[in-house]
C-alpha cells in the first residue's frame, strides 16, 4: 500500500513507552508526525530521535504531536528513551499492523543479505486526519528540521 498526500491517514492504536497508548482518534484537532525507524538505540535511529527531541518544543508550539514508531517491544522503547533522554513519544507496532498500513514494511538488503524491515519514513498528518506530506527513504541529517518546516506551512 502506498500512502500519498491528500489521502486519509490509516487509523492506529499502539502501546507507547511508559505504559501508555496512542490512538489516532484521540489526536483529531492536532497535527501528527509519524516517523518510522528500523530499530531502537541504533546509530541512525538514535540521531533521528535526538533531532526530533531537540525540536520538541517547536513541534508542541505548532500543535503537533511527534511519534516515533518501530516494531521494538515497549521495554526496549523505555530503555531507549531513558538512555538517550528522548522527548518524543515512542510507539511499539509489535504486531506490524501500522507499519504495513503505512506501507513502510518490506524487503531490505544489507551487505547482500535480504530481510524484512522498516523503511525509514515519515508522514505529516493534518488536524483533520489527512496525510499532507510523505518522506520516504529518509536521510537522517536535517530530516527533523525539514519536517518542522513543513509543519509550519500547514
Amino acid at each position: 500500500m502506498t500512502i500519498e498526500p491528500g489521502s486519509p491517514a490509516p487509523a492506529f492504536d499502539m502501546p507507547t513507552d511508559g505504559g501508555g497508548r496512542i490512538r489516532s482518534a484521540d489526536l483529531i484537532g492536532r497535527s501528527v508526525v509519524l516517523y518510522f525507524y528500523p530499530k531502537a538505540d541504533t546509530p541512525g535511529c538514535t540521531t533521528e530521535a535526538q533531532d526530533f527531541t531537540a525540536l520538541a518544543e517547536d513541534f508542541t508550539a505548532a500543535n503537533t504531536v511527534v511519534i516515533g514508531v518501530s516494531r521494538d517491544a515497549v521495554k526496549a522503547l523505555d530503555r531507549f528513551k531513558t538512555k538517550r533522554e528522548l522527548g518524543v513519544i515512542l510507539a511499539s507496532d509489535d504486531e506490524g499492523s501500522v507499519t504495513e498500513a503505512f506501507g513502510v514494511w518490506g524487503e531490505k538488503t544489507l551487505y547482500g543479505r535480504v530481510y524484512m524491515g522498516i523503511e525509514r519514513a515519515a508522514f505529516l498528518i493534518d488536524a483533520g486526519g489527512l496525510v499532507r506530506q510523505v518522506w520516504r527513504k529518509v536521510s537522517v541529517k536535517g530530516h527533523a528540521q525539514a519536517v518542522l518546516d513543513a509543519v509550519r506551512l500547514l
